[in-house]
């Protein structure tokens, strides 16, 4: 059996950087460190972090006074910053650049006097963050007979600002209902949406192409890896998420002769490993790895948290 291996999967940089976050804050400052909500969806990072000493929590209230504080990878509302600064807590913040910067283009679009519309999921942490940071009102959809439900005059100068992690193609589709409905809009162009997310989308849709059974390894929670899931199930493949090898069921396997891997973003490499090798325990597999993009995105850490320049570095920057 052919084990085909999606290329690019797993981190992303915005995971990366999260997670080191907590890491480096554990480092210097010792346990405990708070982590407000899980850094990042993805069960075995959660639990390998709080073994070092990191506490997740929902609520700031839940946090000591004087305890070094870190917000998820997803982003919080501003209250919950402001929260924080309230009580003199020190904080770090591992929200990913990417979306910052959705917060970001939200705020400029509503300072120019825009309704502002953000198509994502309801309950999702990076949405609840993204329609706290803005400062209006924000009318949440996700589909496109949620646009028809907008209550706004097709003449209202309208903006909208994306989730990070939904699919491309949905997302396409709402966008285009929204210039069907409105006469002034704007908002940043499909491509703008996390570079992570399409290169996973694209990578199994070639994926999907040539393999007979799709695995996808994530967390039940992550928004990305349900996305490539349902890109399978779309293209008519039996397609799974899992969240390590313990959770393959060989009977997926009957009359299978190619499998295809990937996953999500929040998803460490070693429980792609570990999938492949129960993937061996079943079969006499081939594994390859497809061609696609290597990324080599990073994102920088907060100040506090940065290695001070080693001597000889910093003798030849004077």
């Amino acid at each position: 059996m052919r084990v085909l291996m999606a290329q690019p999967r797993g981190f992303c940089a915005g995971v990366v950087r999260a997670i080191e976050i907590v890491e480096r804050s554990l480092e210097k400052f010792g346990a405990p460190v708070y982590v407000r909500h899980e850094i990042v969806h993805n069960r075995h990072v959660v639990e390998r972090l709080e073994r070092m000493g990191a506490v997740f929590v929902e609520s700031l209230d839940e946090i000591p006074d004087g305890a070094t504080t870190i917000f998820s990878a997803h982003g919080v509302p501003q209250s919950i910053i402001d929260e924080a600064v309230s009580r003199g807590l020190p904080v770090l913040d591992a929200t990913c650049p990417l979306v910052s910067r959705v917060h970001l283009q939200g705020k400029r679009y509503v300072a120019r006097g825009r309704t502002l519309v953000l198509i994502g999921h309801a309950g999702h942490p990076e949405v609840e963050g993204t329609m706290g940071q803005v400062g209006a009102p924000v009318h949440l959809i996700s589909t496109v007979e949620d646009v028809q439900r907008l209550d706004l005059p097709a003449d209202t100068p309208v903006a909208y600002v994306t989730q990070t992690t939904l699919s491309v193609d949905d997302t396409r589709g709402v966008i285009a209902a929204l210039h069907e409905k409105f006469q002034d809009l704007e908002g940043p162009d499909v491509s703008d949406i996390c570079y992570a997310t399409q290169h996973r989308q694209s990578a199994v849709r070639e994926l999907c192409e040539v393999v007979d059974l799709l695995l996808v390894v994530g967390g039940r929670n992550s928004s990305n890896s349900n996305r490539l899931r349902e890109i399978g199930v779309e293209r008519g493949l039996p397609s799974y998420l899992i969240s390590d090898g313990s959770e393959l069921d060989p009977t997926w396997l009957k009359d299978v002769k190619t499998v295809g891997v990937t996953a999500g973003a929040s998803a460490p490499e070693e429980l792609v490993l570990d999938v492949v090798e129960a993937l061996r325990r079943h079969a006499d597999i081939q594994v390859e790895q497809m061609d696609g993009v290597h990324e080599d995105v990073e994102f920088r850490l907060p100040n506090e948290l940065r290695a001070p320049p080693t001597r000889a570095a910093a003798t030849s920057d004077q």
